[in-house]
């Protein structure tokens, strides 16, 4: 089925959508999915195919966005969403057989789609399950504490461009830009900037994260509004996706000025696939996907306005890596805080068992240096922004001598972190700019170090760094630590390809070549008069 918009910009816009319907006469409330992959694809890479949720009682409609798939009009990343959407949503609730009432579902693009129409408030849209959602796009989506997210973001890029390519039944350019997406191109000169990207799609909207400054107008036009929306919403999230920080600024805000249910669920997955297995670890059965029953569960109840008990169970449900089962909550969890200090007789950075994490700050003061080489960069492994994504065993890297590594004891009882740990850090550096990568890791009785969540972020300096700690939020997470197990925190000054190397100029990163790269030393002080530390929201076994 075909919805037809007039645009004064680019005239008559056909929008192609796929209709599955139930058996029956209905009528039947509708569930839309816009998104820009094909509209066949229908995000089955993580949900049911849209035939099963209309087994269940519902119209689902699938539709192309504007410049994607068969649609018409030109591509723009987010430009059009908020109007089209509005309008599709109008057209859903007039579709045949329905009964008026519109939900939406989808994950990461089809998240922002759903987001975009619920901001122009069309009636028919009762509810929303975003999914995996970078709300933000500069913060949540493009940028990571101002570090470019190089490799995800540039990956999508060429599956954009390669997809443009298509739909002009250029084939040279299609294969060039498909074969840059599989293996990015990041030796040449200036790596944010691969010469295929700015030669086949120079439209692509990745150059436009490189050109505009956080807070202007092209990243606040391309961040939907939700100021004066009032849905119920089912947000979905996972721990290791680069899109975590956006699911919990949603979740949060909506809570805040909302009195309709939101509730969240977050599991031990990646931005895809929604498995028991991720990187190095197996979480269980309990990790299979529960969201398309449960996505059936809340259309039920607020489309169909069956009871189906939802309401009555606590909103919140966290998966515990560790404990490998989901753990329910009233509330976002508020754990208070426990901070871990850093100590070390120097050589953190050369021997895994001389820097120490302890609930106490060491009374004498030190220091660990860390040497960033641009030629080698430390190398980016898993986690929520590498690729592939999850926990990974890292000792070899942790054996490299510029990245720091400090270990508790073994634990006497075993330690659940829930929530965002913070570092907080006390440097000297010698260049403008410096990046700084913080991974908390288990060290289990093997001596294997399994990661569990990290943090990054894009620094400039200061001439009071030493004074002011520089503070930098990990991912959220949440995860227990048996007994006899150990707590790490691996300090480095780059994370390479999930995030470009830092060039030490402190200018922008797509402005500065290779050649002009400099080497960065940075001293991380601890003791007494400099408490570096980590901050956990840390509950203790009883």
């Amino acid at each position: 089925m075909t919805l037809t918009l007039a645009d004064q910009e680019q005239g008559a816009i056909a929008l192609d959508a796929d209709v599955y319907y139930p058996d029956g006469d209905g009528p039947f409330p509708v569930l839309l999915m816009r998104q820009p992959y094909g509209r066949a694809i229908a995000s089955t890479v993580v949900y049911a195919h849209p035939s099963w949720y209309a087994s269940h009682g519902y119209i689902v409609a699938i539709q192309d966005v504007r410049g994607r798939g068969t649609s018409g009009g030109e591509f723009d990343l987010f430009r059009h969403e908020a109007d089209d959407g509005y309008a599709t949503v109008l057209w859903a609730a007039d579709l045949p057989q329905s009964n008026g009432q519109v939900g939406m579902y989808g994950f990461s693009y089809q998240g922002m789609t759903q987001l975009f129409a619920a901001a122009k408030r069309p009636a028919p849209l009762k509810t929303v399950a975003p999914a995996m959602v970078g709300y933000d796009l500069y913060h949540d989506w493009a940028y990571e504490n101002g570090a470019l997210l190089l490799q995800a973001g540039l990956g999508w890029a060429f599956q954009l461009a390669a997809e443009t390519a298509r739909r002009q039944g250029d084939r040279s350019a299609y294969q060039a830009l498909y074969n840059a997406g599989h293996t990015l191109p990041l030796t040449g000169a200036m790596p944010a900037r691969p010469q295929v990207l700015q030669e086949l799609a120079p439209d692509s909207f990745f150059h436009d994260w490189l050109e505009h400054p956080p807070g202007d107008v092209y990243w606040r036009s391309r961040t939907p509004d939700l100021s004066t929306v009032d849905l119920p919403m089912l947000h979905i999230g996972g721990w290791f996706d680069p899109y975590l920080r956006g699911d919990l600024r949603l979740y949060q805000q909506m809570v805040r000025q909302t009195t309709t249910p939101q509730h969240l669920w977050i599991g031990p997955w990646g931005h895809i696939p929604w498995s028991r297995r991720l990187g190095a670890l197996d979480f269980g059965l309990e990790a299979e996907s529960p969201i398309d029953r449960l996505q059936i569960r809340w259309f039920d109840q607020v489309l169909q306005e069956r009871d189906t008990g939802l309401l009555a169970e606590p909103p919140v449900h966290l998966f515990v890596i560790g404990d490998n089962q989901w753990q329910a909550f009233e509330r976002w969890p508020e754990v208070p805080p426990t901070s871990l200090f850093l100590s070390s007789t120097g050589l953190a950075g050369m021997h895994q068992d001389d820097g120490c994490l302890t609930t106490e700050p060491n009374a004498a003061v030190g220091q660990d240096v860390i040497v960033h080489d641009p030629w080698r960069p430390v190398p980016s492994l898993g986690g929520h922004s590498g690729l592939p994504p999850g926990p990974f065993e890292r000792c070899a890297i942790d054996g490299r001598s510029d990245v720091l590594t400090y270990t508790t004891e073994l634990l006497t009882q075993p330690w659940t972190v829930i929530g965002i740990p913070v570092l907080q850090l006390y440097v000297e550096v010698d260049a403008p700019s410096f990046d700084l990568s913080a991974v908390l890791s288990q060290v289990d009785t093997a001596d294997r170090v399994i990661s569990l969540t990290q943090g990054y972020g894009r620094f400039e300096q200061t001439d009071k760094q030493r004074d002011q700690p520089l503070r930098l939020p990990l991912h959220p997470t949440s995860f227990t630590l048996p007994v006899g197990h150990r707590l790490r925190l691996s300090l480095a000054a780059s994370g390479f390809p999930a995030y470009p190397v830092n060039s030490g100029t402190g200018q922008p990163v797509g402005d500065v070549a290779q050649i002009d790269y400099r080497i960065v030393t940075l001293r991380v002080c601890h003791g007494r008069d400099w408490p570096s530390g980590v901050s956990l929201g840390l509950r203790y076994a009883a």
